[in-house]
Formats: C-alpha cells, sequence, structure tokens
C-alpha cells in the first residue's frame, strides 16, 4: 500500500474519531465561503441559458462561540513593539483586524466535516451536492440568471445557518482578463524553499508580510484600462490561508477577485498536491468555464509559472494576451532553493514560454512590468 494511501487513512480515521467528540462538546457545522466566479448569458442568449457559476466553500466543525472564519483560537500579539517599524505593524494590526495580528499557523487549525449535504442557490437555480472527504464544496450551477458583477449565492448545509458567498459574474462578450499567481508575485513569501516557506507561512505574523512593490498597481491598472476586467488569483497555497490573503489584498490596494487555492493534505497520488497540476489544471478550466476572455497571466520565475504559463499560450495563444514574470533577485532564489536565471533572461523552465506567439515580459516588480507590457494593456481603449 503506498505511503499515501495510508496517510489518508490515518487522517479519515482521525476525523471520523475526532467528530463526535467535539460534537459531545458543543461543536457544529459551519460553512466557511470562498469567492467564486461565473459568466451572465445577459445580451447574448436568452435570460437562463447557456451562463455558470462556480461556487466554492468548506465544511468545518467550530465551536459556537469561534469567529465565522479565520482562526479558530486568536489573541494578539504578546511581544511589545521596540522599532518604528514594529509599531506600524501594531497600528496596521488595529487599523484593520484581529485576523492580520495572528502567526501563520493558528489557519491552518480546522476540523473538516466529510460528506455534509449541501444545497447551493444561486439567483434562479439551485444544486444539492456533498462536500468531499476534506469538506470541501466545488460545484457548478447553470441557469442562475444573473447580470454581470459582484452577486451571492446562498449555502445551507444540513445542522447549520445559511451562508452567502460572493460571485463574479463575467459579462458577455470579449474581454480582458488576469490570472495572477500569489507567493512571490503579489506577497514576498520565498514559498518553494520548505523552512523559509514554513517561517513565512506558520510563524509570521500575517500583518507583517509585504507585497512585492507596484504589482497591485499593475493588476488595478489593467482593470482600470479596461472595466470588468476579472482578476482571479491562482495559487499553490492552502485555501486556509484566504481570510488572511483577502485581508493582506484589501490592506495593500489589491483589486478584489477570486482565489483558486489548493488543499494540502495527503491524496491519491502523494502525500501533497502537486502544485504544478494544479495550476495546469486551474487555468485550463478557467479557459473552458470563460470562453470569451482572454488572459495576462502574471507569475514569477521562483517555481514553475514559466513552464505552466509557456505550456498554455503554446497550446491557446489565441486566448493568452501577453505573459508578465516577476524575476527574482539571486538572494530570493537562493532562499526560494531554485536555479538562478541567465542575467538576460529567464531560466531553463522558460524555453516552452520563448517558444510562445505572446507578448513576454519580465521584470523585477510590478512598475518595471507595467511600463515592458504592450501599451494597449494599460491604456484605456479609445
Amino acid at each position: 500500500m503506498p505511503f499515501s494511501a495510508i496517510a489518508r487513512a490515518v487522517e479519515d480515521q482521525f476525523h471520523h474519531d475526532t467528530i463526535p467528540v467535539l460534537r459531545r462538546r458543543g461543536w457544529r457545522p459551519r460553512v466557511i465561503p470562498y469567492d467564486g466566479y461565473g459568466s451572465s448569458a445577459n445580451g447574448h442568449r436568452r435570460q437562463g441559458e447557456g451562463d455558470m457559476a462556480r461556487v466554492l466553500a468548506r465544511m468545518v466543525l467550530r465551536p459556537h462561540d469561534a469567529p465565522k472564519e479565520g482562526p479558530l483560537f486568536a489573541r494578539l500579539p504578546e511581544e511589545i513593539p521596540t522599532s518604528a517599524r514594529d509599531v506600524r505593524a501594531v497600528r496596521d494590526i488595529t487599523a484593520t483586524n484581529l485576523l492580520a495580528a495572528q502567526r501563520g499557523w493558528r489557519m491552518f487549525i480546522d476540523v473538516p466535516v466529510p460528506y455534509l449535504p449541501v444545497t447551493v442557490r444561486v439567483g434562479a437555480a439551485s444544486v444539492r451536492t456533498r462536500a468531499d472527504r476534506n469538506g470541501y464544496v466545488d460545484v457548478v450551477v447553470r441557469g442562475h440568471g444573473l447580470a454581470p458583477g459582484w452577486h451571492e449565492a446562498s449555502i445551507e448545509a444540513a445542522g447549520t445557518p445559511t451562508v452567502r458567498a460572493s460571485l463574479l459574474i463575467v459579462a458577455p462578450g470579449p474581454r480582458l482578463g488576469v490570472v495572477s499567481d500569489i507567493d512571490d508575485t503579489a506577497m514576498v513569501s520565498h514559498v518553494p524553499r520548505m523552512f523559509v516557506a514554513a517561517w513565512n507561512q506558520l510563524v509570521k505574523h500575517t500583518s507583517r508580510r509585504e507585497p512585492v512593490p507596484g504589482m497591485a498597481q499593475l493588476l488595478t491598472g489593467i482593470q482600470q484600462a479596461h472595466p470588468g476586467t476579472p482578476v482571479i488569483y491562482l495559487s499553490t497555497g492552502a485555501w486556509n490561508v484566504v481570510p488572511t490573503h483577502r485581508a493582506f489584498f484589501r490592506r495593500h490596494g489589491f483589486p478584489r477577485g477570486p482565489m483558486l487555492m489548493t488543499d494540502w493534505g495527503p491524496t491519491n497520488t502523494g502525500l501533497f498536491r502537486s502544485g504544478i497540476e494544479h495550476k495546469r489544471t486551474g487555468l485550463r478550466r478557467l479557459m473552458i468555464d470563460l470562453p470569451e476572455v482572454s488572459w495576462v497571466l502574471v507569475g514569477d520565475d521562483g517555481q514553475h509559472d514559466p513552464l505552466i504559463y509557456g505550456e498554455v499560450a503554446r497550446e491557446h495563444s489565441d486566448r493568452v494576451a501577453a505573459v508578465a514574470i516577476r524575476r527574482l533577485s539571486p538572494a530570493e532564489h537562493v532562499l526560494a532553493g531554485t536555479q538562478l536565471a541567465h542575467p538576460t533572461g529567464l531560466g531553463p523552465e522558460a524555453r516552452t514560454l520563448a517558444e510562445a506567439d505572446v507578448p513576454v515580459v519580465v521584470g523585477a516588480d510590478g512598475y518595471t512590468l507595467a511600463r515592458r507590457l504592450p501599451p494597449g494593456l494599460l491604456a484605456a481603449e479609445a
């Protein structure tokens, strides 16, 4: 028996034994909603035909007095600020919320409720389904009849109050869209190297994570130049960190958009999910779900973004408007544990990207990428 199968069996047995004990102590199922996306058929087809909405959520077990989302056990930092930077960090915490004050490991303490019956309603349509073995719900609702813009889906699970999840419905017709990585693209994290990633994700206060300079302005600029542009964040990070990422994006001026994350638990093929396959699958699904959107793909050269984006651009060059790759500094490459890029370009994985017939720009930050992207992407159409 593969070791991953043993790990899954142990995890399932742990949840099976733990849930009845916690229920006796007053814990109850809770729905944690995530932002989803969808398409609208208004103006192109009869209302209720040809549209879709992807609704995302997780079923967990929590005490009655626990917060709706975020860490189960929250607390303020115990350290007394001793520098101007620390004082600014505390000021930022009080200006946002308690969520930003938590060490990252608190976000990973949760008890999923597997196979819980769920009813999802979007506009005029509804779907009945069940959560998967890790409590996740990922369901498509068709025929909702909603107009473009932000809307809400209602999620009803057995034994839980109704919860609403936000949905970004994309307008019909050809338009631009943005897919952006998060770690080391929007946020400095050094995720590929295990121990540095562990420190940044599990120990460091979420309020002390830093944005990549100019990246919020780049994404916002594209959206402002092309109204109605969806911005979707595709990351190999865990779903558990979505609340802190959402607060981080809001605090640093990133455009609002759905986050497509992954589960870090054991799978049928290994102890952890493949980050490469997660991004490949996510990109291809976006192209299927939103067939009239041409994408600007934004990533970095610290993981496998050049390879993944290059494959997609080569196979679907008509669906990729441009590729923007943030080049990590030599120090960041060392921390990330990746091969240094050639001084005149990207690393070895970028060969596929170089063969693609789409504009490709490289830069150290969002400001440089914005200057090098084709002018039409950041300038309003006449």
